[in-house]
């Protein structure tokens, strides 16, 4: 299982990173990164990516929301898991996160036990390719 960390904190995506490889899979684990959303947009489009963990506010101009509407806006790439990951804990940004297909929102400080719930529930409910 692939995941992209598009994440422009380095801090941040080694902390995600190592949530992750916590987290017992059935299948061997390999991450991509993208510090900004230039680069996520290519490597989504260009590689093969099974889950996606998205910052709302990447120090760019395409913003986590913009690559998320992208994802859902592609038919080989809708099905792709996404969950949102910010420093925003307002309420109209879930809103309009999960309004436009984010699965699901963590928010930053990001609790270990919580993520590692909210993507088990997002990798068992994945459809096979």
């Amino acid at each position: 299982m692939t995941f992209l960390i598009v994440e422009d904190s380095r801090t941040t995506r080694n902390l995600i990173k190592n949530y992750l490889t916590e987290i017992k899979f059935n299948q061997k684990v390999f991450f991509l990164e993208a510090e900004d959303g230039e680069t996520a947009l290519d490597m989504i489009k260009t590689r093969f990516v099974d889950f996606v963990l998205l910052d709302w506010n990447l120090s760019t101009s395409i913003t986590g929301l913009d690559i998320l509407k992208a994802i859902r806006g592609t038919d080989k790439l809708k099905s792709i898991p996404v969950i949102m990951i910010t420093g925003e804990s307002d309420k109209p940004n879930v809103i309009e996160a999960i309004k436009n297909g984010a699965n699901d929102f963590a928010s930053k400080p990001i609790d270990q036990k919580t993520f590692a719930e909210k993507i088990l529930k997002a990798v068992s409910n994945m459809k096979p390719l």
